[in-house]
């Protein structure tokens, strides 16, 4: 089995390490980034975290180097860099509008830049790699997962660590393993909600949703109070934060006097400075030391900023084991390619067309619902209903997502604007004209 990944962001050795560990190994994992150097950290962190794998690791000099003849192929990209990420949020508050990388306008202009690049990826698996599926990490995960399904039918499943995290949080609050719970899901990717919440035979839902320290235990911050909570009558995903109380996201970034993707621009930079000089003086695996310590700073952080004002800069920095961790993009790409190839069927959340699955929803719409897969593929489950109480904002949602899509395929700046005038946030002509202006000027 071949695997092959296509971007090596920060998260890559936290894959390779659970690549390398599963009960049934690959015989080569093969790296691609465009920029070289960054893919050989990457490669060296991940050899330090199973320093005895019999696994082939290496990092092609090209994409067709790396794609040709693969099983398996996640792509995460990030055109631009975090850098570009940190331009579009500070554009997004200075115009009075949430600043977020997936979410709103901020994601949008992530989308613009990244789906013509993924689709380059997209044309050599066809070509080198027809038999290959395609494990989709490249956020915004449900739009670039539509964008391809627009144009290609390689076998591809798009992949996102948000509802398993949420999972594990409700297991937590009933102190019970992730395996005991089952919670039913049905949304958008960054826009989903749990439904259904069952603990062997019973049903827990009224439960939860009538327990005000479980609720709030759901969470990295205060995200939603539980009297929000109980009028959805489902539980909110942490990223529905910004579809839900926008305001109070934007409030806090400007109290805080910057955006994630500023933060983050921040810390990484402190982050490769220190890891290159423990790494020259005390070699790389102190090195991972560094990185471990890098990660339990940012997953500690993550939604302060936005849900409380707080800051990665100011916060006592765990010390447990990222590696050990229950959950993490990293877990759901290694159980996707373990049920694929039929290693160890599972069920689990995914990104994949619609066909009949949501009702309410078109057939080729992307959604993100549970799912079987085994080495036979991906298979819907029963079908599943939103609740009514967020059904306008998803179909409102999806039709803005349709329609930027459309825009970013054939590169219509006027069309951008116009589906942005759809989206749930903006629904001002004016507001998007000015905006897609000024992020793409960005």
């Amino acid at each position: 089995m071949k695997i092959s990944i296509i971007g090596c962001g920060l998260r890559t050795p936290l894959l390779l390490s659970a690549l390398l560990r599963t009960g049934r190994l690959p015989k080569e994992v093969v790296l691609f980034d465009l920029d070289r150097n960054q893919a050989d950290l990457m490669l060296s962190l991940g050899y330090a975290s199973a320093p005895n794998t019999p696994v082939h690791l290496r990092v092609a000099r090209r994409a067709e180097e790396a794609i040709e003849g693969s099983d398996y192929v996640i792509c995460a990209i990030r055109p631009g860099g975090i850098e570009a990420r940190a331009r579009d949020e500070r554009v997004c508050v200075e115009m009075g509008f949430v600043g977020q990388e997936t979410v709103g306008p901020a994601g949008c202009s992530m989308a613009w830049r990244t789906i013509p690049a993924v689709l380059e990826y997209v044309r050599l698996i066809e070509r080198l790699a027809p038999n290959a599926w395609l494990i989709n990490f490249t956020n915004p995960a449900g739009i670039v997962t539509q964008a391809i399904h627009e144009v290609s039918r390689i076998k591809m499943v798009g992949i996102c660590d948000t509802p398993a995290e949420l999972f594990f949080r409700i297991a937590l609050c009933f102190g019970v393993g992730i395996g005991d719970v089952h919670c039913d899901y049905v949304g958008l990717n960054h826009i989903g909600f749990v439904t259904k919440v069952t603990i062997g035979e019973k049903d827990v839902t009224a439960q939860l949703l009538e327990d005000d320290s479980r609720l709030l235990g759901l969470y990295p911050a205060p995200l939603f109070s539980p009297e929000l909570i109980r009028h959805l009558g489902s539980i909110p995903t942490e990223y529905c934060f910004f579809y839900l109380r926008p305001g109070t996201a934007l409030n806090n970034q400007r109290l805080a006097g910057k955006t994630r993707g500023e933060e983050l621009v921040e810390v990484n930079r402190n982050f490769y400075h220190n890891l290159t000089q423990t790494s020259l003086t005390h070699g790389i695996k102190a090195g991972l030391q560094v990185y471990s310590r890098y990660l339990n700073q940012r997953n500690a952080s993550y939604m302060k900023l936005e849900g409380e004002a707080g800051s990665a800069l100011q916060l006592d920095i765990p010390q447990w084991n990222a590696f050990e961790a229950e959950t993490g993009y990293h877990r759901i790409a290694v159980q996707t390619i373990q049920a694929l190839c039929g290693q160890a069927p599972s069920e689990m959340v995914l990104n994949i067309a619609n066909q009949g699955a949501v009702a309410d929803l078109l057939v080729d719409d992307v959604v993100e619902i549970r799912c079987a897969v085994d080495d036979g593929g991906v298979h819907r489950l029963n079908p599943v209903e939103i609740p009514r109480s967020v059904k306008g904002l998803i179909e409102s949602t999806k039709a803005f997502e349709r329609s930027f899509v459309k825009a970013a395929l054939e590169r219509s700046e006027g069309q951008f604007a116009w589906s942005l005038t759809q989206h749930p946030l903006i629904r001002d002509w004016d507001a998007a004209e000015a905006l897609v202006k000024a992020l793409l000027r960005a």
